[in-house]
């Protein structure tokens, strides 16, 4: 055996020995200079072993000792090849960018610049990177191989550049190349995440001409797309499509579909086709996989279906043996949402008895769900105890604590989270910092808004769309919508540097040009905008803001054709508000709960009662239930036309299906019943309010006050007694006319009997109250009564100290009060005896008259 083969035999018996290998290569190869040149066939082995035990100084040091030998070119290529391949991308293009410079005329092959691209593909390296490679494989008098395009367009697509995507697919017949099938595929998909769904379509039929069939891949990516756009019809068209072409759906094309309705709410039509998965093998459907049963799951949970999750969870077990850790997260978020906030420990408890430990992501819900409840304490606890488990926070823990601490006012603690989160070597990351820049903004905090500003630049945070959203959103809120429009318009342009627009010097923002241009506008921004034009009025700009969103590509959603429905329906302008209905229907835009409630008060503001029944049934048809809004507005017009049986027809309608009526809802028809002088009916209806929606101030007020002013003064007097008694808020009440109006009647004595009681309950007396009964006691001729009570007056008005301790008094007696008696839940209520039972009863008795 010659002396290579010898060594080739050592190296590779030391293969598992890198470090020994490599002293041998050295000590024998690169001792000697110049290098042998015969050893260059033991580079590529060395190269392996040293790549493959991620030894990157040593290859380093290989690299720099053989470029020197023009003889080895090969080996230094296969060393930049296996590098790429092995994923160091950064050794492989920096020892490429050294060779391309030692030797410009170095003879390369394709599938080098090919392994190259896929590695800077496979690292998300920026899109740059990848071109670079493109023009010096042209520059080097290559022909790009298909695979060579297809790896470009993927670049392309993942930066979101999709059109420069099409027009490198649409050149490549002139080097000599013909798409295939995955260059189709990859545009498909390109325009799929760009949200250009139709143009995947029409590609499609193209795909055909070029005598190319889509495959399930394909299909599944469409069939997606529209379902996540919420274009149920066209996945459908497209899956009957794939039928045609002889390709059967499979579990993925089944799990797109059942996603996009369990994201509608539509869980029951999901849950069919998922029974009919498990039961129809006969008709050829896939079988459900975990994801299928996960994302039931996750339907269930976000819908309140309890017992329809457990049922589930039950075969899932029973199917798969133990559930993953994502069903248990997706448990434990539907017992957080569930309010189930002291239960989680248990579920967690199942999860280590189960052999899943729980992740950071676990202990995430339940902080996220402590704080959304305000519940700060608890959250921090969990915190300790997550730390106590071994798991480190991450920049979500840490950002659910900062989000909680904001939705309370507390800015001051919640920048504490923020270095302690950085104290702990975890770096707050854009969505950190935007949940702060958002509370300074909503708190009109403009300073200190672009201090952090400041901040994040310096930091090197990229501020991305949300973060312009944010500052576009609180422009609007001040007013300034034209610096609005123009941050709008230049973040086109410029991206996120458009925030320079806001006139501070700090914002020579975003360097990178590359990602500036990535911050573009969305649908938020334009609805922000297009919301702030509305309520100023400026009709004609918003429509030319929406007409800009739509040439821009960004389909308009349902939220933003809500903001015009509401802006004319407001108005008046119900007949502008239909067109706005049909635009919607022709951009396939459902309507919402919203968009009812809108046109239903604006149909109310025009006693439009026939228009308005219309609209009820159409809810219905479209499976759409009204909400105390909806019942309100068609109640109000109603009793304004005097139509009293027929709102209290409605109220019924209203307990029957379970909404519920509101404090607005019985003012209206207690107002409405005493504008006609029902005083009976009004007091039934006020009677049943108490059952539904507590002893509240406004309720008693409200009809204290109309009786009074209706003359009946027995009711108000015996009604404002029960207010004393249960030591309401009396500031609305009339009551200084009520003892004004009995001491007309003559009757001193109840008069009297008034004061005290509101003395004794800790009211403060306005010593006005008292001039009444003072006068009355002259005109009787009760001389030495009426002195004892002037006498009384006067000291009242002196005493300041009195009536300041008796305000504080009745100020934390009424504080108190409203927090021991808060609204019902109405699941309760209609259990209940004194509940829906006395209320629906009553509710009879006043529609019969």
């Amino acid at each position: 055996m010659d002396q290579i083969g010898k060594l080739r035999k050592a190296l590779f018996g030391n293969a598992e020995n890198p470090k020994l290998a490599w002293l041998l290569f050295k000590r024998v190869v690169l001792s000697s200079s110049p290098h042998p040149p015969h050893y260059a066939r033991t580079v590529p082995v060395i190269a392996r072993i040293l790549i493959r035990h991620g030894m990157l100084p040593e290859i380093d040091h290989l690299v720099g000792r053989v470029i020197d030998s023009e003889a080895s070119q090969a080996s230094l290529l296969f060393i930049v090849k296996s590098l790429a391949s092995s994923g160091f991308c950064d050794a492989a293009v920096s020892h490429f960018k050294s060779i391309r410079a030692r030797f410009p005329d170095c003879a390369i092959a394709v599938f080098v610049y090919n392994a190259l691209i896929d590695a800077c593909l496979k690292e998300h390296r920026c899109v740059d990177g990848v071109l670079w490679l493109y023009k010096d494989m042209i520059g080097a008098g290559l022909c790009p191989e298909t695979y060579t395009f297809n790896l470009l367009m993927l670049a392309l697509c993942d930066a979101g550049r999709v059109e420069d995507a099409r027009n490198l697919f649409d050149r490549m017949h002139e080097k000599g190349c013909s798409p295939n099938e995955y260059s189709f595929g990859i545009l498909v998909r390109g325009y799929c995440a760009a949200g250009l769904v139709d143009k995947s379509f029409e590609l499609m039929d193209e795909m055909k001409r070029s005598r190319f069939s889509p495959n399930v891949v394909v299909y599944n990516t469409l069939i997606s797309r529209f379902c996540k756009e919420g274009r149920t019809d066209e996945a459908e068209k497209v899956a009957e499509r794939m039928r045609e072409d002889g390709l059967l759906p499979d579990v993925v094309t089944f799990n797109a579909r059942i996603s996009a309705l369990c994201n509608e709410g539509k869980v029951l039509e999901a849950s069919r086709i998922f029974r009919d998965m498990q039961i129809d093998k006969e008709l050829g459907l896939p079988q459900p996989n975990k994801i299928t049963y996960e994302l039931m799951l996750k339907g269930f949970c976000k819908e309140g279906m309890w017992e329809e999750a457990e049922t589930l969870v039950s075969s899932m077990k029973e199917k798969f043996g133990t559930m993953t850790l994502q069903s248990y997260n997706v448990r434990l978020l539907g017992l957080v949402r569930k309010g189930g906030l002291l239960d989680w420990q248990s579920l967690i408890d199942e999860m280590v008895s189960s052999d899943v430990e729980p992740s950071v992501s676990t202990y995430n819900i339940v902080i996220d769900g402590l704080c959304k409840k305000g519940m700060l304490r608890d959250a921090r606890s969990v915190l300790r105890l997550m730390r106590s488990s071994g798991i480190s926070p991450d920049t979500i823990t840490y950002s659910a604590l900062a989000q909680g601490y904001c939705s309370k006012g507390k800015i001051l603690e919640a920048g504490d989270v923020i270095h302690e989160m950085m104290r702990n070597g975890c770096s707050p990351n854009i969505y950190t910092c935007n949940i702060l820049l958002h509370r300074l903004w909503k708190e009109g905090k403009v300073s200190e808004a672009e201090k952090l500003l400041q901040k994040m630049n310096e930091r090197g945070y990229g501020l991305d769309t949300v973060t312009c959203n944010i500052v576009i959103h609180g422009l609007c809120l001040k007013g300034d919508l034209d610096k609005a429009i123009e941050i709008l318009d230049g973040m086109w342009s410029h991206g996120s540097a458009a925030l320079g627009n806001l006139g501070n010097s700090f914002l020579a923002l975003v360097e990178d040009s590359n990602f500036s241009k990535k911050c573009t506008p969305d649908l938020v921004t334009y609805s922000t905008v297009i919301s702030g034009l509305c309520k100023a009025g400026r009709m004609a700009e918003a429509k030319r803001k929406f007409a800009e969103m739509i040439s821009r590509n960004l389909r308009p959603d349902s939220a933003i054709y809500d903001i015009f429905v509401y802006t004319y329906c407001k108005e008046g302008k119900i007949s502008s508000a239909m067109g706005v209905l049909k635009d919607m229907d022709k951009k396939g835009c459902n309507r919402t709960l919203q968009t009812y409630n809108s046109l239903a008060q604006g149909l109310a503001k025009k006693n439009q009662i026939f228009e308005l029944y219309g609209l009820l049934d159409e809810m219905k048809d479209r499976g759409l239930s009204p909400d105390v809004f909806t019942y309100n507005s068609f109640i109000r017009c109603l009793c304004e036309v005097d139509r009293l049986k027929d709102a209290a027809s409605l109220l019924d309608e209203m307990i029957q299906k379970g909404v519920l009526p509101n404090i607005i809802t019985f003012k209206i028809i207690i107002g409405s019943f005493c504008k006609t002088a029902d005083f009976a009916s009004a007091q039934e209806i006020f009677e049943m309010a108490l059952h539904v929606c507590g002893h509240k101030e406004p309720l008693y007020c409200l009809l204290f006050n109309e009786l009074l002013l209706g003359g009946n003064i027995e009711e108000a007097k015996d009604l404002f007694r029960v207010a004393l008694d249960r030591q309401l808020d009396i500031g609305d009440f009339l009551y200084v006319d009520l003892i004004k109006t009995i001491c007309e009647d003559d009757k001193l004595k109840d008069a009297n009997g008034i004061i005290d009681r509101m003395i004794k309950r800790g009211y403060v007396v306005d010593p006005a109250m008292l001039m009444p009964v003072l006068d009355a006691l002259n005109e009787r001729g009760n001389r030495e009564e009426a002195e004892e009570l002037a006498n009384k007056i006067t000291e009242m008005v002196s005493d300041e100290s009195f009536v300041s301790g008796a305000n504080q008094k009745i100020g934390r007696r009424l504080h108190s009060r409203r927090n021991a008696h808060k609204g019902s839940d109405w699941r309760t209520i209609l259990h209940r005896d004194d509940g829906s039972g006395i209320a629906l009863r009553t509710l009879k008795r006043v529609q019969k008259g």
